[in-house]
């Protein structure tokens, strides 16, 4: 998103301000809105550049339309719709984002949708407002708008449309999808929210601060009922996301992988994980013919912000600046996923079945054992913690070492044949070791309330637990609460003991 804030529509919104409440939000959310420039970068080396384009249609979400078109592109090349952040313009985008190397590397068009001030105080998409989020109204009907424009003016290829978006940007993205799975064949969410996640500007924050905990069927369902009836045919969507992001938390990447793994039908149990550069952790999860559906990219220690990896080399793409964070290229593989490359995006996976039988037999305050019934033909096991890959053993049997005391963690294992393909993970079990750690929050009094760990009376926040005075509840005053039993926190401001 670029921004540590709900985005709000600006004072001359076509629809009437809410109460007392939302004149708060808007209040918070104006002091906090960001005014750092962004660092500039020369295009890429090509005579083709960023270029305006207009009369794209009836344009209902007062949109702008700016497209990158390598040169000499052929007809029936694929189509990339981006999207910016918060507080970000279509240049931001096109400059740091590294599309422009992939669209010339591999030949496709690119669409740089921008929205600005007369739309939205901080120049968010309004991915929280329905009447612009929605199948044929507002921003998402001027999105497709542009998509046509695109298709007929550089003959792009109605079946390979892709679009991705970074935070404000990943939540309409998502709700693109959604609304759009028809025009759509692959999507990603960058540092963003889950498709119909929220509906106000009210439940924008509880969204990017604690989405909602609902049951993958339930985040499908807000995805089929967003589609025409009769929708059969999903788009392929990547999730990337940092795992140090406090302004659209981590959980948002994993309720969008149960919203969109139902969608697909595959399970919330990954296929297979791989480790990828800049600490990240790939999570793939295949449809019935092999192919990936879902896959999530997890970067451990990124804050909010687009994965970039500045540099000449194949892999690497974009420029570092305001929320544009030296990484990894996420473009480049999110390219590769939609098969921008040339192959489709087709992986082989490992041929033998899922292991059977997995049984946690012993766990302490730091390890937990496990064993599993073993499968014909394997050459080894690859044993996953939450989705990750953290050990490859002959044995039928693990124990995972340097846990955390007193908390939960799920383990599958994959039978992995001589090719060195893993194969479908077994089911998951859940292992909590024992013990208890203390953990300290820092946070705004607001942000502590929507995550539990402390509750608002009277227009001040009290720790949970303890009830120990916190100050005003609102998003200006921040405290530390270091949680010392399960439910019970209490104020630390001076630093929380080692």
């Amino acid at each position: 998103m670029g921004q540590p804030h709900p985005p709000l529509r600006a004072p001359q919104d076509r629809r009437p301000l809410l109460g007392g409440v939302r004149r708060w939000i808007t209040v918070a959310a104006g002091a906090l809105a960001l005014t750092a420039a962004l660092v500039a970068a020369g295009p890429p080396a090509s005579a083709a550049s960023l270029t305006p384009v207009t009369g794209f249609g009836t344009n209902p979400g007062n949109l702008s339309m700016y497209a990158y078109v390598p040169d000499a592109l052929p007809v029936g090349a694929p189509l990339v719709v981006a999207l910016h952040g918060c507080t970000q313009s279509a240049n931001d985008y096109y400059t740091h984002s590294g599309w422009p190397k992939f669209a010339d590397r591999y030949g496709f068009a690119t669409v740089f949708p921008q929205t600005s001030g007369a739309n939205n105080a901080n120049s968010c998409f309004n991915w929280f407002e329905p009447g612009d989020s929605a199948r044929g109204r507002g921003e998402a009907l001027s999105i497709k708008q542009m998509v046509d424009e695109a298709i007929a003016r550089y003959g792009s290829d109605p079946g390979r449309v892709f679009i991705t978006g970074l935070s404000a940007g990943g939540g309409m993205t998502a709700n693109m999808l959604a609304a759009y799975p028809d025009v759509f064949a692959g999507g990603a969410v960058d540092s963003g929210l889950p498709a119909s996640c929220a509906d106000s500007v009210t439940a924008a924050y509880i969204c990017m601060y604690s989405p909602p905990d609902r049951t993958p069927a339930q985040w499908g369902s807000l995805v089929r009922s967003a589609a025409p009836a009769g929708t059969t045919s999903w788009p392929r969507v990547a999730i990337w996301q940092g795992t140090a992001d406090t302004t659209v938390r981590p959980a948002n990447a994993t309720e969008l992988r149960d919203q969109w793994t139902d969608v697909w039908g595959t399970g919330q149990t990954p296929s297979r994980t791989e480790s990828l550069p800049g600490g990240t952790t790939r999570s793939v999860y295949v449809d019935a013919a092999g192919r990936p559906a879902v896959e999530v990219y997890s970067i451990s220690g990124m804050a909010h912000g687009l994965a970039v990896d500045p540099g000449s080399g194949a892999e690497q793409c974009g420029t570092a600046g305001t929320y544009y964070l030296d990484t990894i290229c996420s473009s480049y593989h999110t390219a590769l996923f939609w098969g921008l490359d040339g192959d489709g995006g087709a992986e082989e996976p490992g041929t033998l079945p899922a292991p059977t039988g997995l049984t946690v037999t012993a766990t302490t305050g730091s390890t937990a054992s496990l064993s599993w019934t073993g499968v014909a033909g394997a050459t080894s096991y690859a044993v996953l913690r939450d989705g990750t890959k953290v050990a490859t053993t002959r044995s039928t049997v693990y124990t995972d070492t340097g846990l955390t005391t007193g908390t939960a963690y799920g383990y599958t294992v994959a039978a992995v044949d001589s090719a060195g393909a893993a194969g479908p993970a077994s089911a998951e079990v859940t292992a909590t070791t024992t013990g208890f750690t203390p953990t300290c929050h820092t946070a705004s009094n607001y942000a502590h309330t929507v995550a539990g760990r402390a509750y608002a009376d009277g227009g001040y926040a009290y720790a949970q637990g303890s009830g120990q005075a916190m100050g005003l509840w609102n998003t200006f005053t921040t405290r530390t609460l270091q949680q010392t039993a399960p439910g019970h926190y209490v104020v630390t401001d001076s630093g929380c003991p080692a």
